[in-house]
């Protein structure tokens, strides 16, 4: 059974510094960890987004993955956020110096979402319900 008490999303990042203070300005929260190798910054009690350097990750697997900073080119992952402003943590993002993908619109599931990626290529959404005021 999965242990839904504790759950760390962890995204590979060149430059753990820089990833850190955007992250931790865009969720407006400190790291509850912060090591070289490791940051995690709560998003509630039970989860937390964790900044893994590309470099790290080929050493804990031994190099038996590529290195993930080796192209950034494309989309890593999507962080999918549920705000109560969309279109406030998409400014937040993009003067923090995320790269824009597509402002807040109508989306065909439900909801009102806007995407940008970080500086490693990771997508990050900010969406609320269409039926929420």
């Amino acid at each position: 059974m999965i242990n839904s008490k504790e759950i760390i999303i962890i995204i590979y990042v060149e430059d753990q510094k820089r990833s850190r203070e955007f992250y931790t300005a865009l969720l407006d929260n400190a790291p509850s960890l912060d090591v070289d190798g490791m940051t995690e910054i709560p998003f509630n009690e039970t989860t937390r987004l964790g900044l893994l350097p590309g470099d790290g990750i080929v050493k804990i697997l031994d190099g038996n993955v590529d290195n993930p900073n080796q192209n950034t080119a494309y989309p890593r992952c999507e962080l999918y956020l549920y705000v109560d402003s969309p279109e406030l943590y998409y400014e937040r993002a993009l003067s923090l110096g995320a790269r824009g993908i597509s402002e807040v619109k109508p989306r065909n599931w439900g909801d009102n979402t806007a995407y940008c990626s970080d500086f490693d290529g990771n997508i990050i959404a900010f969406a609320k319900r269409k039926s929420e005021k």
